[in-house]
Formats: C-alpha cells, structure tokens, sequence
C-alpha cells in the first residue's frame, strides 16, 4: 500500500522507519529484494538510517555494521529512484551522504552495485561516480565497490615564521 507524503522536508530526504509500507514497496522492487520471501523490515541488523522522498519515488538506506567483506564505515545498502521530481540520481545520493555525515562524521562511505543486476548501462554505479565516489575494488562475487571518503576539516593554521 502506498502513502503519499503530505509535507515537505529541509532536502530531498524524509527519514522513515525500518519496515515503512511505502518504503517496503520500492525496497521490493530494488535487486537486492528477494522475492517469495514475507517481510516486515527491509534492512539488516546493526544501525541503520532509511531515507524516501517526499514524492515517495526514491529510497535510500545506510547502514552501519561488521561487513564479512572486511569493509569498513557507512554502507549504502539500498539506493533506488524510480524517477522522483526531488533530483537526478546523483543529486540525491550527495544529499544523503550529507545526512549520513551528519549522524555519523568523519566515516567512510560505501556502496556495492552489482554490474549484472542493474539496467545495462555503460558504467554500472555511474550515478555513484557522479556524487563523488571512486571504485575502489570488486568483492569476490564480482560486485563493484565505490567509496566516498570524508572531507577534511580546514584548520587554520599560523603562517610560518
């Protein structure tokens, strides 16, 4: 069941609950969903921070946990848009890492996009490459790993003498 949402937020992102029925439905509908399968929450254990538009056309989902890849900080677990009036791809993903550098400073942020699962583009993760991110590996199961690190706070300094 849908819910459309009657107001707007400061940005792109409203944060919503684990197991929100309108985030349920777009998480349904992410690669990542495995069908047949009855559930009432769509991300994994550890902390988590689930964001959707105000047009409830786009997700997203970062999660902090112990990753058996041996990756660490913020993972984006779920990213999907499904052509919300908020922003491009891209805009979205760089608003919410703000919201991620907010709840979590200084961390390293993360994603995987599986190059098999996604819409035949000619750069799987581009909307990632055009936020700020850089790939950085490939897991075992042939997953890209993109990676946006935290920028440096400027310090000043004195001038030296």
């Amino acid at each position: 069941m849908e819910q459309p949402f009657l107001f707007t937020a400061d940005g792109p992102w409203i944060p919503i609950r684990d197991g929100n029925p309108t985030g349920m439905s777009l998480f349904m509908r992410h690669y990542t969903a495995r069908e047949r399968r009855k559930v009432f929450q769509f991300v994994g254990p550890g902390e988590k921070y689930v964001l959707l538009t105000a047009d409830a056309r786009a997700l997203f989902v970062w999660r902090k946990f112990i990753s058996d890849a041996g990756e660490t900080g913020i993972n984006c677990a779920v990213f999907r848009n499904e052509g919300s009036d908020a922003g491009r791809s891209s805009e979205l993903i760089a608003a919410a890492d703000e919201l991620a550098w907010l709840r979590w400073p200084g961390e390293r942020l993360y994603t995987y996009v599986d190059p098999g699962k996604v819409a035949h583009k000619r750069d799987p993760g581009r909307c990632f490459l055009k936020a700020g991110y850089r790939r950085c590996g490939t897991t075992k199961g042939g997953k890209l790993v993109f990676e946006k690190l935290p920028i440096a706070p400027i310090t000043s300094s004195p001038p030296p003498a």
